[in-house]
């Protein structure tokens, strides 16, 4: 089963064309990785797939419905969650809180202005879960602000596990981590269930080739090369887009 699928995907600003006929076809329980030079138009491709971005031309479907002009909270409420190459959260809240706040997004609770927030006893629970699965149990209780660079990626991870997503898109988790924090989110990527399809965009290729196991190279919005690990690293393609060469 095609858990995610694009076909022939447009999108330009002004002029520009930051999307070109994108095809992608990614199986369910998949692990993806989309790879390319800065300005390759790899998160574009992620905010067309969400719905933060309207495309020009194509579609977009997710299990075999098409989302294509579906809004960005109805394609959460379908199965789909992402993480951000920019860390957006909120630092004065606690870890629990934080997730908590993600979970609400899905919830007809949202609406409710006079919500006793800690009382929701689902919430807490299933937030607890959700940082535990992250290794950050032990740190609920904790401003957002008063940890690391690292455990700030692994809670938005865990806001995006919360939310039970069929299909995940993570931008950069690996970005501005220490080589231990980088095993450490790793592990954590590798132990995500099957019946969560994961795409990833990804700078640092060491970690990101350990996890793929199909490999999507865009260059100038276009896809250039795509295959396995070994086929896509052997193209001489690739290595002319990396190295100029």
């Amino acid at each position: 089963m095609i858990a995610l699928e694009v076909k022939e995907l447009r999108k330009s600003f002004g002029g520009l064309y930051v999307t070109r006929r994108v095809n992608l076809a990614v199986a369910a329980g998949e692990r993806r990785l989309i790879i390319g030079p800065n300005g390759a138009g790899k998160t574009t491709l992620f905010n067309l797939v969400t719905g933060e971005i309207t495309p020009d031309s194509g579609s977009i479907s997710l299990f075999g419905e098409t989302i294509t002009r579906t809004p960005v909270r109805e394609r959460a409420h379908r199965g789909m969650a992402r993480t951000y190459q920019i860390i957006t959260l909120f630092g004065r809240d606690t870890l629990r809180r934080n997730v908590m706040l993600a979970l609400l997004g899905l919830s007809k609770r949202r609406w409710n202005p006079f919500i006793a927030f800690e009382r929701q006893r689902d919430l807490v629970d299933k937030a607890e879960a959700a940082l535990a699965m992250v290794g950050l149990a032990h740190l609920a209780d904790r401003p957002l602000a008063e940890t690391s660079y690292g455990e700030r990626r692994r809670v938005e991870i865990a806001m995006a596990l919360a939310q039970k997503p069929r299909v995940l898109l993570l931008d950069e988790p690996f970005a501005g981590l220490s080589i231990d924090e980088r095993q450490d989110v790793h592990k954590l990527l590798m132990a995500v269930p099957r019946d969560v399809t994961m795409v990833m965009i990804e700078h640092n290729m060491d970690v990101a080739l350990e996890f793929a196991e199909k490999i999507t190279l865009l260059n100038f919005g276009e896809v250039i090369v795509e295959g396995t690990r070994a086929e896509v690293v052997a193209d001489p393609r690739t290595r002319e887009v990396y190295l100029g060469h």
